[in-house]
Order: C-alpha cells, then structure tokens, then sequence
C-alpha cells in the first residue's frame, strides 16, 4: 500500500497544492515555515481521519477560508486499482469523511485502511506528559488493527461520561440511586475487562519488538522495557467498582478502571523522564514508533506508511546512519521525511540502493 498523490485546499498554510509521491523514499524539504510538518499532517488524516497536532479540526481551516480538503488516492495491494481517501470540514460543520466518494457514519470504520506511523518532535509529551497520552497512544496503536478493540474503547467513554453524569447529579440532588447508577457499573466492567485483557496481550507481544529496534539504533547496550501499569493486575474491576462506591460519590467521578492505566517507560532501571538525556529520550522514542510499524506491519499483513518529521534532531552522525539504514531496507514501505536542506537530503538517501523522490517546498 502506498499513497500516490494528495491534494490540498485551504489547509492550515495551504491554498491550494498537488504533490505525487514514490512508492519508497520521499523527501520533504524546505525552510522553517514553508509546510513541510503540515503536508505529514495531511497524509495522517486520510489515515487517521484525523490532526496528529491538533484536536480542533476547524483550527486547520486556512485563515481566510470557510473549509479545508484533503484529498488522496491510495494504491493498496489488498484492494484492485486505487482507492481515493477525502477529508473535507468546513466551518461550523461536521467533517466529512469518504472512501471512493462514499460517505463514512462512523469514522472509526476507517481506521486501520491505511495504516500510518508518525515519529514527531511532539513525541517527547509521551515521556514527559501526563497518564493519559501514553495510554491513547498504544489505544491508537491497537485500534488501527482490532475493530472490536476500537469500538469497546468508544463505548467505555461513552459509558464512563454517563456514569460520571450521574455521580455529579447524585451529589446536586443529595439522592442516590444503586439501581441506576448499577446500569452504568456493569457496562463499565463489561468492557473495561476486555480492553485490560487486549492490552495486556498487546504489550506483552509488543515489548521484544521494542527492545530489538532500541538495540539496533542505540550504540550503547542499555536496558530498556515497558511496563503496562492497571489497577486490574491485583483486582477484578467488578471489585474495584464496588470499593471505591464511596470514594466516586465523593469525588463525583470514576476513580478507578481503565481509563486510569499507565505505561511506564524505563531504562536501565530508572525512569526515562527523569535519568535519560535528550538524546537517549529521542532513541527511545523512535525505537518506540518503528516498533509501532514492525508490529502493524505483522498483524496487518501491510507495510503502514512511515512519516517522519525533524527526526534528525538531538541525533548524532552514528544513530542518523543507523536510522536512515533501517528506513531504507526493504521491510519499510513507503516512507516520508522533512528535512531543510535538499543537499543534506540527497546525500543520506543516495547511500540506499531504493528510489527516492524530493519535493522542495518554496514560500
């Protein structure tokens, strides 16, 4: 699979603009400013049907438009001749999403079509933000090959806010109702178990993927793991429902469940945010996404398209050689990379035998 060509309208810096791609290398070159992060961006909507920046998709609409439009057609191994991907959302309006002129009722039938990975600047919130991020990133990555997965995870939160709303009015209204409030409890449960059992399967067959693309970037031979951390290890969620009763009133919401768990990252025994350098936080964060692809690529049985964004940054000479090897050999499919500078761009592509193809973006 692999994405022919995209077209741009009224997209964040974009007026208007078509590019055609290689099936291999593509290179994204250009001052600071010119739209390189943002040409990425479009291609992981049609993917995710979403910004991998920003939450608020009307905030992509160019200044001086009512819309944007994405378009792109995709070449697909599983699927005969091409099929044309459209994201178009105007102002005050709900998006748009078609698969060859064919409107989609629920985006998530989309995911995982066109599987994409991102390695960004923006990763660094994995390490340093909050619970939350590191636990929608893996969710993302999960949701991009199980349906069932994707749409237990949409009914969790959909069920979490009810139970929530009804914890809140429990406390304006100072009137409890246990017949109620159990109709929300045991959908909780319900799925809340199968989420913690898909991640705790994923995890354990992600981890040794992981820890085979840290060695090969890394120089150095540190010791590296991810631990999924949930309540549920130690308690059914049935249990910690009914023990934190109290505590929820209190509160006015769920204390305990999924929406609580963590992946913690960790090298050589200490925590990566805390003891690790920049740039040992940066190989771990791009050992991390290639270990996103590796795995897609096996349970999907397709090569995800590779975007990566100003990784060359906080890298030495020595891991930018090992990266671009290993993006360049044919396990990787179609792959695009920002860079500034052209020449820089030609040198390190010319020493992989594949085709590449540089797109110079001008003011």
């Amino acid at each position: 699979m692999y994405l022919k060509s995209i077209q741009l309208i009224n997209f964040k810096n974009y007026r208007e603009a078509n590019y055609d791609f290689t099936d291999s290398l593509n290179g994204i070159v250009g001052l600071n400013g010119v739209g390189k992060t943002n040409l990425l961006d479009a291609i992981h909507y049609l993917s995710m049907c979403k910004s991998y920046f920003n939450n608020l998709d009307q905030l992509n609409i160019n200044f001086s438009a009512d819309f944007f439009a994405i378009h792109g057609v995709f070449q697909s191994d599983n699927i005969d001749g091409v099929s044309k991907v459209s994201c178009i959302q105007k102002r005050d309006y709900k998006k748009i999403f078609k698969l060859n002129q064919k409107e989609y009722s629920r985006l998530s039938d989309h995911i995982g079509l066109f599987p994409s990975v991102m390695i960004s600047p923006y990763d660094s919130d994995y390490i340093n933000g909050g619970s939350d991020l590191r636990r929608k990133y893996f969710d993302s990555i999960i949701s991009q090959y199980d349906k069932i997965y994707l749409d237990n995870l949409i009914q969790y939160n959909k069920t979490l806010l009810q139970r929530n709303i009804l914890l809140k009015r429990f406390e304006e209204e100072k009137f409890y109702d246990k017949d109620a409030i159990a109709i929300w409890t045991d959908k909780l449960c319900m799925l809340g178990n199968e989420i913690y059992k898909k991640r705790k399967v994923f995890i354990n067959e992600f981890i040794p993927v992981f820890n085979t693309y840290f060695n090969k970037i890394s120089s150095e031979k540190e010791d590296v793991t991810i631990t999924y951390e949930s309540m549920l290890h130690d308690n059914s969620l049935d249990y910690l429902l009914k023990d934190a009763e109290k505590k929820d009133l209190l509160a006015q919401h769920t204390t305990v469940g999924t929406h609580k768990d963590d992946f913690s990252f960790m090298m050589n025994g200490f925590a990566v945010k805390k003891f690790c350098s920049q740039g040992q936080q940066k190989t771990f964060l791009i050992s991390l996404k290639l270990s996103h692809y590796e795995y897609l690529k096996h349970v999907k049985n397709i090569k995800p398209l590779l975007l990566l964004d100003d990784v060359f940054d906080k890298l030495d000479d020595q891991r930018v050689e090992k990266l671009m090897s290993l993006v360049a050999e044919k396990e990787f499919g179609q792959v695009f990379i920002t860079h500034v500078q052209k020449k820089s761009m030609e040198n390190l592509f010319s020493k992989s035998d594949i085709n590449f193809k540089i797109h110079e973006l001008i003011h």
